[in-house]
């Protein structure tokens, strides 16, 4: 059983390992690439973009726009959300870099779906890239995407891979329907609601973690299986993963407090602040629930180690009632011939030999089972069950 754990622990150390070089190796551009290259992938969705253009007044939303379209919003006093979704159409998104402006290196990083999250300030432009996560709708895990900002003056755009999922819903409805005081300020504070959103998204997937966590506790000392095995691995993966994740995020919220340039106001910074806060929080269960999930490695195998131990104690009491059993079958198995000499084994001869062995086999049995019984020796770990609320 030892040699079997330590094969399915070595399995998927190998497994997590390939996943790190798997993810190292997604971090990182090819070696001579060329900088401000845009690297697409195959499968991309084709590029939508979506216009939303307001003041406390008035409200224009349209969508499937062209590049162009959206040019003739930039100068206008009113605060004019650019949403870009989905980036398969390379022709598209090198024509909004030419109508907003980008560095081509600006481009790259919007548009590479592996960057680190950061800020970066170009003068009249903020860059800032993020990373959204979403609870899968069906089974275990969670979506992870990039979000990238470029903030002007009286404009923000984002751009995102997947047009079907984000955390922005609750904005464009507040948008939609003039709720609370996004309307009475400008794209800053856009940015701000929109980054607030990213960090509140990771609730939802922390408290679903903390849910499996909770059960897998359960399933550890009550019937520990090598599935379970593999679930405390997946879990402390996808935290690691969450943690890779938010760590960096909280940097570039600090940065936009500090040091965001005249594009930030000092008021939208004191919300900011409020946004840094959720951030911290989301830090500290995340370490939490990595914690806890190495905890319940250690659980684990202190389950499965106590489960073998008394399987191997069920195996002693088995054969340490067998032994006087067998000893006395074995000397009744020898046959001796009381013709020659009364002294070999007069039980033979008697009427209720055989039944007397039994019986005191049984009673053997019987005494050695109540023995064991008052010493404790035959209680187990499932007792734990009833203790259970």
């Amino acid at each position: 059983m030892k040699l079997n754990l330590r094969k399915s622990l070595q399995k998927l150390t190998r497994m997590q390992h390939q996943e790190e070089e798997d993810d190292i190796q997604d971090f990182y551009h090819q070696p001579g690439e060329i900088p401000g290259q845009i690297n697409i992938q195959e499968d991309a969705v084709k590029t939508q973009i979506r216009l939303v253009d307001y003041n406390e007044t008035y409200l224009i939303n349209k969508k499937d726009i062209t590049p162009q379209q959206c040019g003739e919003f930039l100068d206008t006093q009113s605060v004019s959300w650019v949403d870009v979704q989905g980036l398969g159409s390379p022709e598209v998104i090198e024509e909004l870099g030419r109508v907003f402006e980008l560095n081509s290196l600006v481009l790259e990083d919007v548009v590479n779906m592996a960057e680190r999250p950061k800020t970066e300030d170009y003068e009249d432009q903020l860059v800032i890239i993020a990373r959204m996560v979403m609870p899968k709708p069906k089974g275990s895990g969670f979506y992870s995407e990039q979000v990238s900002f470029v903030l002007g003056k009286y404009y923000l755009l984002t751009i995102q891979e997947e047009p079907t999922r984000d955390c922005f819903e609750a904005v464009r409805h507040r948008i939609k329907h003039n709720r609370g005081i996004i309307r009475k300020h400008g794209a800053d504070y856009l940015a701000y609601a929109l980054l607030d959103s990213i960090v509140d998204g990771f609730f939802p997937v922390l408290e679903r973690y903390g849910e499996k966590i909770e059960d897998l506790e359960q399933e550890v000392i009550i019937k520990p299986t090598p599935q379970t095995l593999r679930k405390i691995y997946k879990i402390r993966r996808q935290l690691l993963k969450l943690r890779r994740a938010i760590w960096p995020q909280r940097d570039v919220i600090n940065s936009l407090i500090r040091d965001s340039g005249n594009l930030i106001s000092d008021e939208v910074r004191l919300y900011l602040r409020d946004c840094y806060d959720h951030s911290i929080q989301v830090i500290d269960m995340v370490e939490t629930y990595r914690e806890l999930s190495s905890g319940l490695m250690d659980v684990y195998l202190s389950a499965v180690s106590n489960k073998m131990n008394e399987i191997m104690k069920f195996l002693t009491v088995m054969s340490s009632i067998f032994i006087p059993l067998t000893f006395i079958a074995g000397i009744y198995g020898m046959n001796f011939n009381t013709e020659k000499s009364p002294l070999n084994m007069p039980e033979l001869n008697w009427y209720w030999g055989y039944p007397l062995c039994l019986g005191s086999m049984g009673a053997i049995a019987i005494g050695l089972l109540l023995i064991f019984k008052r010493r404790g020796w035959l209680d187990n770990a499932s007792s734990l069950k009833d203790d259970n609320p």
